[in-house]
């Protein structure tokens, strides 16, 4: 039951004079009329107060995401499924079938150790920044300011990059369906860059409103696994019992990328699935919209993982059995060799259309879920200065409920980042790569920070002890070797066609990161929050030996409080009224 501070001292009260008691009841006066205001906020209004910058005046976004809501963004940017779907160019010609369903096993092995490290680093510490907050929980004192810095840039540039190469894979499935039905039309480069560029433009509409992306978010869930259902049983259906032989899917190993090392080409083709299995740090920077962040974001991360091996295994098995001829696919002009595959399964272009646009479908949530992502980390990383200009990005439209100038920001980037496609032939590989590359960049920063303080944390009700150690040594492993091969041109010999690029990109933008982080980041970023945390931390340990004090000797307070001359000393006051209102509350 609680008590007021002011009936606590006044007990304490004996042979006061009469100038004591007017200074005490000016006192007490005070402290009811702090009391009372502050109890206006609950505990969890305070947090959500200093999760909006510490300023009560600031726009906030909603809590209106429950449990599906998140999994349904989750899922619906990672959507393991679709990315099988859409990255099957750059698998197929690296081993075959056999390729993608080893590789779907290995990658959704490797992503549990993802996902359990995240998990336990979003239920410790919920918090929209994600990454880069942990990073700044978790690194060094003399260091946190630029490993959060650092952990921000790389997660921001992996989701644009993300968006982008998301973006690309559905245009190029667009185009791809009008080349299936007009076998004379050859697509060239410029004609997916159109139509990303158009279809970026449509789809970065449904984030410029906020009330509509959980209903969105949450139907994208339903129709990505309905679709998902509806292909799988259509192409199995209408094989009519004519399937491949098991062989041809679990033990034949085609190459047709030109390394001679089949090791090689295997490890190459691995970004496909991994692709597929990428942005699992999505739920985590919905934190601020969704109550008891601590619970639901892992449950969204592990279950996200859960549902995409299911649907990605069942999906390409029933995919590779119903393949009629596979030279056929090697050989099509499409640039999307899962449509091929309807069609071979079908045997009608038609069908393959019809159910080439439930993948469509399909891809508009993922891409949405994207430029969901992408702007709650830039918006994020922006009001703790780590961009240019952050004043502009760090802002939430009070009319719309979105950080709507880091949504606009991000998608002039995913723009010119299109550009690449025009100047490579494989330029689809290495906005893959980019993405895969820089978040598991952003992921191993707080993983070794927290390995460094040897896992000692307050942690969160999802902890897995000694696993989550196995994980988090996984995680690391997984990057360096994901950065170094994931490199490597995916076709021999090579030119400047089909160069990757991606390496060049990674450096590059290391170099900016550092060099931005020299001149101007360093004097700039800063972390509101953590100072404000830290400041109510002390205020509220230092609150109990002051109410002692209070309580012991409440004369020595009382001239703590007062001068000389009766006169209140402002800097005294306002910090023990704010001691006792923030001990009063709870």
């Amino acid at each position: 039951m609680k008590k007021d501070q002011s009936e606590i001292i006044s007990l304490n009260i004996h042979g006061s004079n009469i100038d004591q008691h007017s200074k005490l009841n000016s006192f007490n006066e005070r402290v009811q009329e702090l009391t009372v205001n502050e109890n206006d906020h609950s505990i969890s209004d305070k947090k959500e107060i200093q999760q909006g910058g510490g300023n009560g005046d600031e726009v906030h976004l909603r809590k209106s995401f429950s449990l599906w809501s998140i999994l349904g963004v989750g899922f619906g940017l990672t959507n393991s499924w679709f990315g099988i779907s859409a990255s099957l160019v750059t698998g197929i010609s690296s081993g075959g079938p056999m390729m993608v369903v080893y590789g779907i096993i290995i990658i959704a092995l490797i992503s549990v150790c993802v996902g359990v490290s995240l998990g336990e680093l979003s239920s410790a510490y919920p918090h929209a920044g994600g990454q880069f907050w942990w990073s700044l929980k978790l690194a060094p004192q003399k260091h946190k300011r630029f490993a959060a810095y650092l952990c921000g840039s790389f997660a921001y540039a992996g989701s644009v990059f993300t968006s982008a190469s998301t973006t690309l894979s559905v245009a190029t499935e667009l185009v791809g369906m009008y080349s299936l039905t007009h076998p004379e039309f050859i697509p060239q480069r410029w004609h997916v860059f159109v139509c990303f560029e158009l279809l970026h433009l449509f789809l970065m509409l449904f984030n410029c409103y906020g009330k509509s992306l959980p209903l969105i978010s949450t139907t994208s869930l339903y129709i990505s696994l309905a679709s998902f259902l509806t292909i799988t049983v259509t192409v199995l259906g209408c094989s009519h019992g004519n399937f491949n032989d098991p062989k041809f899917v679990f033990a034949t190993f085609y190459n047709q990328t030109g390394w001679k090392n089949s090791v090689i080409a295997f490890i190459t083709g691995l970004i496909n699935p991994a692709w597929s299995f990428s942005c699992l740090d999505c739920a985590t920077h919905m934190a601020f919209e969704v109550e008891k962040p601590e619970r639901v974001i892992p449950i969204a991360i592990m279950g996200t993982i859960a549902i995409g091996f299911v649907t990605s295994f069942c999906y390409v098995i029933a995919m590779f059995f119903s393949i009629r001829d596979l030279d056929a696919l090697f050989a099509s002009h499409t640039g999307a060799p899962i449509l091929d595959i309807y069609n071979q399964a079908l045997g009608n272009k038609g069908g393959a259309i019809v159910l080439g646009c439930l993948i469509l479908f399909t891809s508009f949530g993922c891409v949405i879920a994207c430029h969901t992502w992408q702007a709650r980390l830039c918006w994020s990383f922006s009001r703790d200065k780590g961009l240019p200009y952050s004043h502009l990005w760090a802002q939430v439209n009070p009319q719309l409920g979105v950080p709507l100038n880091a949504h606009l920001m991000s998608c002039a980037w995913i723009s010119l980042i299109g550009i690449l496609y025009i100047a490579s032939t494989t330029a689809f590989n290495s906005l893959i790569t980019g993405c895969i590359a820089f978040l598991l960049l952003s992921y191993i920063i707080p993983v070794i920070c927290l390995l460094k303080k040897k896992r000692q944390i307050k942690h969160g009700p999802f902890w897995l002890g000694k696993f989550g150690l196995f994980s988090n040594i996984v995680l690391l492993g997984w990057t360096l070797f994901a950065i170094v091969f994931f490199s490597f041109p995916p076709q021999l010999p090579v030119t400047k066609d089909n160069m990757n690029y991606v390496s060049v990109v990674i450096v590059g933008y290391t170099l900016y990161v550092l060099i931005y982080w020299k001149f101007k980041g360093s004097k700039e970023f800063h972390a509101t929050e953590e100072e404000s945390e830290e400041e109510e931390g002390d205020l509220v340990e230092d609150g109990d030996m002051m109410i002692a004090s209070y309580n012991g000797d409440l004369e020595e307070s009382l001239n703590e409080d007062f001068d000389n001359a009766g006169t209140l000393n402002p800097k005294n006051y306002s910090r023990r009224s704010k001691v006792i209102s923030l001990n009063d509350s709870e």
